[in-house]
């Protein structure tokens, strides 16, 4: 039990609601046996938590085996009425405990908000009883070969037959073999700045592919089909040839490899090309090109023109300087950052580079994140370990803009994420049918009683509900994925019902609603973002990662804002074309000019050259990064010899290599 959580504030009084869990006092069990604590140990509920003495305090949070005479009970007064208390902490572990037996577990597990993960005391975090941990071996034993990083753990098992006796090295001949085969897979893929003992969840979406694909290039198979969908999320550049070279290796041991990817180099390493298009939405759906990269060169697709040069992202003309203010993270020290302090310039829009694991999700996500959450929105999560952070008064807000669903049942979609699904509602509130038959706004929605198909519940989709596997979804029999009943479909605006408009995507909503400022102006939005070939009635389940997080931004470009938002963005290119980057970042860019500051945590060079400043992390991954290497303007970092992220850049924005190739065929 996290004690800070539960008593923010010690000069509060029990009365007053100290203990933030149990709330202000009221007619209830608990505050009356804390009335019978405070009597026996001579001070009241109405005294501050601070004052009261330490044994007493003691007794309750943790209880005691005396009995203590309640005054007060369910039955009134009895004088004669004994009971045993277990303790502030006890009561809450129980109702924890009871949410745990009567509600299924979330995603997030079902820790209560007022408890925190803390290293075993007993086995330090090393998971095994000592006697398990008294075997060594060349004074090491499992745990602590576990903890260390696989770089470290190809060295130390290099030359571990020098400590071995004879004996030894026939027995651990064939293990070493597997081990060290294991190792250079999982080094060959970029990952040696992880441990073996590295939990699951805190691994990234690339992380655990390329763990998964290691495994793959360790089972030595043969006449495979492997299929991957962007294997090089959370990639640097650095490390990108290593992750194709272990797909050639792939290739070349007899298998097929198809590799769903957006990635300059790996579309150009690739053997043979399929092209899909020419747009999105109902405007794809086709092959565009086929063949090798000459093939596909000299088609017209956006991917060529975008591989060839004649389409790029722009770099801006000038970079911003900010607005003079910064908001400064001072001795940052979570995970493997080394006591970094770090300035944001306000009003600027930020990346933050470095190589895998160098740092950036902690300093970022785990640090920065939830000390503004906390402050701004009392956020139980805790920041990682940091000295203070200076500035906060800069900002008014902090918003995170992720690719996570905008929710996760068929009901939410994009017109009810973005709130433009109430505008429309009162509109076909306001049609004459509507108004002689008295039907409000609530009629149209498909969640509530009255207008919606009652069979289906206003899904349009019944569940099936599946043992062992996910649930799976079908038309609903009656309004036949129409969410409404018949009278409410009657109600009809240009000859459209609700339904109709449902089915429009954003580009047709906006000639169909040109007349109404309200909802046009939310469809543009929308539009602006490159995700006007989406259905407003689309249900987001079905919806990728880059649509959702673009759906995300338009909701916040069509809200008034006072232009102190700090918005964050992990990797906002993942499944995102050359094309989408480009618009993508123009809106980004619309948030900045409103005077906002946005931070980037991003590996895509197209976007790392358009930042206003940039901060790099590294050098390296693991124990060897956490560490600022470089900061200022793109140009700045370019010309930082220790930059991974800079070299990378400059070759970038200097290669003419496929411009040249491309100039060449026409």
């Amino acid at each position: 039990m996290d004690l800070k959580k539960i008593i923010p504030n010690d000069d509060l009084s029990i009365y007053e609601g100290g203990i933030e869990a149990l709330g202000r006092f009221r007619p209830a069990m608990i505050f009356w046996q804390l009335e019978a604590v405070a009597e026996k140990y001579k001070f009241s509920l109405k005294d501050p938590i601070a004052e009261i003495p330490e044994r007493a305090w003691q007794v309750v949070l943790n209880g005691s085996d005396e009995s203590f005479r309640l005054k007060n009970t369910p039955l009134g007064s009895q004088s004669n009425y004994l009971l045993r208390f277990d303790g502030v902490l006890n009561y809450l572990r129980q109702i924890q405990q009871a949410k745990e037996n009567t509600k299924t577990k979330t995603k997030n597990g079902t820790d209560s908000q007022y408890q925190k993960t803390a290293v075993c005391p007993e086995c330090e975090g090393k998971r095994l009883k000592k006697e398990a941990l008294h075997f060594l071996i060349h004074d090491k034993n499992i745990a602590d070969i576990s903890l260390m990083e696989i770089s470290v753990l190809k060295a130390w098992f290099s030359n571990l037959e020098t400590h071995l006796s004879s004996k030894q090295q026939k027995i651990a001949a064939e293990i070493l073999k597997e081990i060290r085969t294991r190792i250079d897979f999982l080094m060959d893929v970029g990952l040696d700045y992880l441990s073996l003992s590295r939990p699951t969840r805190s691994l990234s979406g690339g992380e655990s592919q390329r763990i998964r694909l290691a495994t793959q290039i360790g089972s030595q198979l043969v006449n495979v089909l492997y299929i991957l969908d962007e294997p090089s999320i959370g990639l640097h550049q650095r490390d990108n040839h290593r992750l194709i070279q272990s797909l050639k290796q792939l290739r070349d041991a007899g298998n097929s490899v198809i590799v769903v990817e957006h990635d300059k180099d790996m579309i150009v390493e690739a053997d043979y090309i399929i092209d899909m298009g020419p747009k999105a939405g109902k405007h794809g759906g086709e092959v565009v090109a086929v063949g090798s990269l000459n093939d596909v060169l000299q088609s017209n697709s956006l991917t060529a023109q975008y591989l060839c040069g004649r389409m790029q992202v722009a770099i801006p003309e000038q970079r911003r300087k900010g607005n003079g203010t910064f908001l400064r993270l001072l001795g940052a020290a979570g995970n493997n950052l080394k006591q970094v302090s770090v300035d944001f310039p306000l009003g600027c829009l930020i990346g933050v580079t470095g190589v895998s694991g160098s740092g950036k999700s902690t300093l970022i996500n785990e640090t920065l994140q939830p000390i503004l959450s906390q402050k701004f929105y009392r956020s139980n999560k805790a920041p990682l370990a940091y000295e203070k952070v200076e500035g906060i008064e800069h900002i008014d807000k902090i918003i995170e803009v992720d690719q996570s669903p905008l929710g996760r049942t068929p009901r939410s979609n994009p017109a009810t994420y973005t709130k433009l699904f109430d505008d429309i509602r009162k509109l076909y509130e306001q049609l004459p049918e509507s108004k002689i038959r008295a039907y409000k706004a609530g009629r149209f929605s498909f969640n509530v009683k009255g207008g919606r198909c009652e069979a289906c519940g206003g899904a349009g989709l019944k569940t099936i509900e599946m043992n062992f596997l996910p649930d799976v979804y079908v038309p609903c029999d009656e309004c036949h994925g129409k969410r409404y009943n018949r009278e409410t479909l009657e109600v009809r605006y240009k000859g459209k019902s609700i339904a109709d408009v449902l089915e429009l995507t954003i580009e047709e909503g906006l000639t169909f609603f040109e007349h109404i400022p309200s909802i046009k102006n939310k469809l543009k939005t929308l539009n602006d973002v490159g995700v006007g070939y989406l259905t407003l009635g689309q249900q987001s389940t079905t919806l990728s990662g880059g649509e959702s997080q673009r759906i995300k931004l338009a909701a916040e470009l069509a809200k008034k804002d006072t232009g102190k938002t700090l918005y964050v963005l992990d990797e906002p290119t993942t499944g995102l074309h050359f094309e989408d980057i480009r618009v993508l970042m123009d809106v980004i860019q619309k948030l900045v000019d409103r005077g906002n500051t946005v931070v980037i945590i991003e590996h895509n060079l197209d976007v790392i050259k358009m930042m206003d400043y940039l901060i790099d992390m590294g050098p390296e991954g693991g124990a060897r990064g956490g560490q600022i290497v470089a900061v200022g303007t793109p140009e700045e970092v370019m010309e930082n010899p220790d930059s991974y992220t800079g070299k990378y850049l400059k070759e970038y924005l200097s290669e003419s290599v496929a411009l040249a190739e491309c100039t060449q065929i026409r």
